[in-house]
C-alpha cells in the first residue's frame, strides 16, 4: 500500500473520527453568501405600476354612541329608545353603502344576554363594526 505505514502504534484501527474543518468552513462560506445575496433578491425586482385617478375615499361616518344603563334603557347618541327603535334605526344604518360604526357602553351589573340581543340584532341589520366601550383598569398598575 502506497499510504502504508511503518508506524504501529495504532494496531490498524480504522480512523472513527470526522473531521469538521471543513464542514464548517462550507458552512461560514454559504452563510456569507447568503448574507450579502439576501439584499440583492429583494430589490432585484423592478416594477413599473400602473396610473390611476383614486377618488378620495369617502369620509367615515360619525360612529353611533349606544348605551344600556343599570336599569335597562337603551339609548342611542343619548336619545333614550326601545330595542325594536334600535333594530329600525340599526336597518336604516345598514342600508347605507357605507355604515357608521357602533360604540357599544354597557353597565357591568347588565346580564351578557341583553348585549347578545343588540349585537344580533346590529349584525342581522347588516350594521357590522360594533366596538364595546370599557373603562381601564387602573388597579392593575
Amino acid at each position: 500500500m502506497a499510504f502504508a505505514s511503518f508506524d504501529d502504534k495504532r494496531g490498524g484501527a480504522p480512523v472513527a473520527e470526522i473531521n469538521m474543518v471543513p464542514l464548517i468552513d462550507v458552512m461560514l462560506v454559504l452563510l456569507v453568501i447568503f448574507i450579502v445575496a439576501a439584499p440583492l433578491l429583494t430589490q432585484s425586482v423592478k416594477l413599473d405600476l400602473p396610473k390611476a385617478s383614486a377618488q378620495p375615499t369617502p369620509q367615515q361616518p360619525d360612529a353611533i354612541q349606544l348605551s344600556l344603563d343599570a336599569e335597562g334603557v337603551l339609548y342611542w347618541n343619548g336619545q333614550a329608545l326601545s330595542r325594536e327603535d334600535a333594530a329600525a334605526r340599526f336597518a336604516v344604518e345598514g342600508a347605507k353603502p357605507n355604515p357608521p360604526t357602533v360604540r357599544l357602553s354597557v353597565d357591568q351589573t347588565i346580564p351578557y344576554g341583553r348585549v347578545a340581543e343588540i349585537l344580533a340584532d346590529a349584525s342581522r341589520l347588516g350594521v357590522s363594526k360594533i366596538g364595546l366601550v370599557t373603562q381601564p383598569d387602573t388597579s392593575a398598575r
